[in-house]
């Protein structure tokens, strides 16, 4: 099998939740050269979102982009698929939103700019990305990061509360 390129995080929590992020993760397969890894699809608390706000269903993919994929290539996918599926741009930061679709890891690539950081500079302090992260690639040690996501899982301290909905 080809190596997983990049890691995606994927969250709904406005609309048929469960059915927007299995669509998108359907989606997702037609930019990849393999099959995707796929976690569960899980429920989590919102996360530095305003009050009031929804739970999130969240999951991972793992995906193998094409030769010629780049990170910001990418990007401009999963923000054309977000936008496919009624994102709205940001009024309130974090607000609620049919579909949230972040770039997690793209290779050993290490990216600081306007548009893209790489790896997602919160994605070791979320659990709601390194549950599902953990069940496709517990092994996976983010570009500067030491430990495995495995590890960070463990040693995570948060009041995050999942709950796996569907495997």
């Amino acid at each position: 099998m080809k190596t997983v390129s990049a890691f995606i995080a994927l969250g709904s929590n406005l609309g048929r939740s469960v059915a927007i992020i299995s669509q998108a993760i359907a989606r997702l397969q037609s930019l990849s050269s393999a099959p995707l890894l796929k976690s569960s699809l899980w429920q989590s608390t919102p996360v530095d979102c305003p009050p009031g706000s929804p739970a999130f269903v969240n999951a991972v993919v793992g995906l193998v982009s094409g030769r010629d994929e780049t990170p910001e290539s990418l990007l401009e996918k999963l923000q054309q698929l977000e936008k496919e599926f009624g994102r709205q741009p940001k009024k309130i930061l974090n607000e609620a939103r049919p579909l949230d679709l972040d770039l997690i890891a793209f290779g050993n690539e290490i990216r600081s700019s306007e548009k893209l950081t790489l790896p997602h500079p919160r994605a070791h302090e979320r659990r709601f990305v390194l549950q599902p992260l953990s069940e496709i690639a517990p092994n996976l040690v983010l570009p500067g990061k030491e430990m495995s996501v495995r590890k960070l899982l463990e040693t995570l301290a948060t009041e995050e509360v999942l709950e796996r909905i569907e495997a």
